[in-house]
C-alpha cells in the first residue's frame, strides 16, 4: 500500500478518475474532428466558409430624365432701402415691421411746415414777378408809341431841311431824340423778358416745393415686405443719407445656384428655345416649387470653376423666403435608353468608380464604370455595364474579385424560424419548415424535440438523428 493510502481512499480515487475518462469520451463525441468538414445542420456548412452574404439588383434599361441637381439661395426680385429725400423731423410711422405692403402705401411722415412757408414766399414772389412784367409791358408799349412818333417828326424834319424850311441842327436834333427813344424801347423790351424769366424761376421754384412738400410723405416704391424699422418717429432725418427701412419683394423671387462649367452646354443649347423647368425642395422637405431657368452669367468662375444661373419662381404662398437655401433640380430634357443601377452600387476606388458584378457562378467581378448623371436613388452607367447585369447593392466592403456570393432574403441576420423545444443534448432541433438558414450557422430553436441537435442548432450544426452527447 503506497503512501499508506488506506483502501477505501484508493477505491474513491479510482472511481473518479474512471469518471473523468468517461466525462472527456463523451466530450470529445460531441465535437466534431479537428479539420473536418463542418456539419450540414447551419449555413456555416453550406457556405463552406466562403460565400459572402449580399443584396443584389438588376441594372435596367430605361429612359431617365436629364437634371442636375444643386444647392440654391432664395434672393429677393427687388430689394429697396427707403431714404428720405428730404431733411426733417420723422413725425409719424404708418406701419408695422414685418408687413406686407403694396407698391404706393404711405410708409412714413416728414415735418412739412418749414417747406409751405417756403412755398408761400415763392408763390408771393411769383405774384411780384408777374406785376414787374405786365408794369414793364406797358412802360414798353409807351416807349414804343414815343419812338414811333419820333420816327413820323425825323422823317418830317428831314423833308422840311432839305426844303431849307427848319435848321440843319433842329434836324439833327429830332433824329437823335428818335435814337435815344429806340435805346428806350430796347431796354423796356429787355425788362420784358427779365421779368418773364424771373417769373419762369418762381414758377420752377413754386414747382421744386410742391415736390419736396410730396416727398415729406414717403411711400413703397414696390410691393414687398417691411423689414426692421432702423429710425423711430421723432428723430431729425437727412435727405438721401438717412436709412428709414428695407423692402424685399417677394413675388416673384429669385433662386441663384452654380453648375460645373462642363454642364453649360447642355443649358445653353436648350436657353432661349424652350423652357427650362426648375424645381426647388426647402431644405425642411416643404412642397416642390416650379419656376423657369431666367438667366446664366456672362462668365465662368474661374476660382471654382463653375456658372451662376437663376431661376424665376411665382412665390404665390410666399413659402420661398430670401436667404434661404434650396435643392435645386433642374431639367434638361431626358436620355433614351440608360443602363440605371441603384446608386449604393457605385462604389469610388483608387482607379475611380467601380461595381461588383455577379456572374453566373455566384462570383464577384470587379468592373470599373463610368456614371453619366443621378436621377433621385439610381444612377445613370454611361460605359462599362450591360442592361440586365446583376450588381452588388450591399455588402461591398466584405467582398473582393473572385469571391463566391450568396444573396439574403431580407430576413434579419442571426436568427432561423423558431422550432420545438429544448433537447437533452442542447437547444432545439432541426428548422422549422421554410426555415431560412440563418449567417452565423443556425436559428434559436428548432423543432426537434428530445434527443439532441438537428439542422439549423446554434453553433455545432450536427447532423438530424444523431446520437444524444454524454451530460458533462
Amino acid at each position: 500500500m503506497p503512501f499508506g493510502c488506506p483502501t477505501s481512499v484508493r477505491s474513491l480515487l479510482a472511481t473518479g478518475l474512471i469518471a473523468a475518462a468517461l466525462i472527456s469520451t463523451s466530450c470529445k463525441q460531441a465535437e466534431p474532428a479537428a479539420g473536418g468538414p463542418p456539419a450540414k445542420g447551419g449555413p456555416g456548412g453550406k457556405k463552406g466558409g466562403g460565400e459572402v452574404p449580399v443584396m443584389v439588383a438588376k441594372a435596367v434599361d430605361r429612359e431617365v430624365p436629364l437634371e442636375i441637381e444643386v444647392i440654391g439661395n432664395v434672393e429677393a426680385s427687388s430689394t429697396v432701402m427707403i431714404k428720405p429725400q428730404v431733411s426733417g423731423e420723422l413725425v409719424k410711422v404708418l406701419f408695422k415691421e414685418g408687413d406686407f405692403v403694396a407698391a404706393g402705401a404711405p410708409l412714413f411722415e416728414i415735418d412739412r411746415r418749414s417747406l409751405e412757408a417756403q412755398l408761400a414766399q415763392a408763390q408771393a414772389n411769383l405774384q411780384r414777378a408777374e406785376a414787374l412784367s405786365r408794369q414793364a409791358q406797358a412802360n414798353a408799349g409807351k416807349s414804343r408809341a414815343t419812338l414811333q412818333y419820333l420816327k413820323d417828326q425825323s422823317a418830317r424834319y428831314s423833308r422840311l431841311n432839305a426844303e431849307g424850311v427848319v435848321s440843319k441842327e433842329q434836324n439833327e436834333q429830332v433824329q437823335s431824340n428818335a435814337k435815344v427813344q429806340q435805346e428806350a424801347v430796347a431796354a423796356d423790351t429787355s425788362m420784358i423778358e427779365s421779368s418773364r424769366a424771373e417769373i419762369q424761376a418762381q414758377r420752377a421754384l413754386i414747382d421744386n416745393l410742391k415736390v419736396q412738400l410730396g416727398f415729406t410723405q414717403i411711400k413703397s416704391p414696390i410691393s414687398g415686405r417691411t423689414g426692421t424699422l432702423l429710425i423711430k418717429a421723432g428723430n431729425i432725418v437727412s435727405a438721401n443719407s438717412t436709412e428709414l427701412l428695407q423692402i424685399n419683394q417677394l413675388q416673384p423671387v429669385f433662386v441663384s445656384f452654380a453648375i460645373p462649367e462642363s454642364q453649360l452646354s447642355m443649358v445653353g443649347n436648350r436657353f432661349g428655345k424652350s423652357k427650362i423647368p426648375v424645381f426647388a425642395v426647402p431644405q425642411d422637405g416643404g412642397a416642390t416649387t416650379e419656376g423657369l431657368l431666367t438667366f446664366y452669367e456672362n462668365t465662368v468662375d474661374p476660382s471654382t470653376g463653375t456658372i451662376r444661373l437663376r431661376a424665376t419662381f411665382p412665390n404665390p404662398d410666399r413659402k420661398l423666403w430670401p436667404g434661404s437655401f434650396l435643392r435645386v433640380r433642374m431639367q434638361l430634357g431626358t436620355i433614351p435608353n440608360a443602363v440605371v443601377v441603384p446608386n449604393q452600387a457605385v462604389q469610388t476606388g483608387q482607379d475611380g468608380q467601380f461595381v461588383f458584378v455577379v456572374k453566373e457562378d455566384r462570383s464577384v467581378e470587379m468592373r470599373t464604370v463610368t456614371t453619366a448623371t443621378r436621377s433621385a436613388q439610381d444612377m445613370v452607367i454611361s460605359k462599362g455595364l450591360a442592361p440586365g447585369e446583376t450588381v452588388v447593392t450591399e455588402g461591398q466592403m466584405r467582398l473582393a474579385p473572385g469571391m463566391k456570393v450568396v444573396v439574403r432574403d431580407g430576413r434579419p441576420a442571426g436568427k432561423g424560424a423558431k422550432g420545438g423545444g429544448k433537447g437533452p443534448g442542447g437547444e432545439g432541433g432541426g428548422p422549422a419548415p421554410d426555415a431560412a438558414p440563418a449567417e452565423n450557422g443556425g436559428g434559436e430553436k428548432g423543432p426537434g424535440g428530445k434527443g439532441g441537435r438537428g439542422e439549423g442548432g446554434r453553433g455545432d450544426g450536427m447532423k438530424k438523428g444523431a446520437p444524444p452527447a454524454a451530460k458533462s
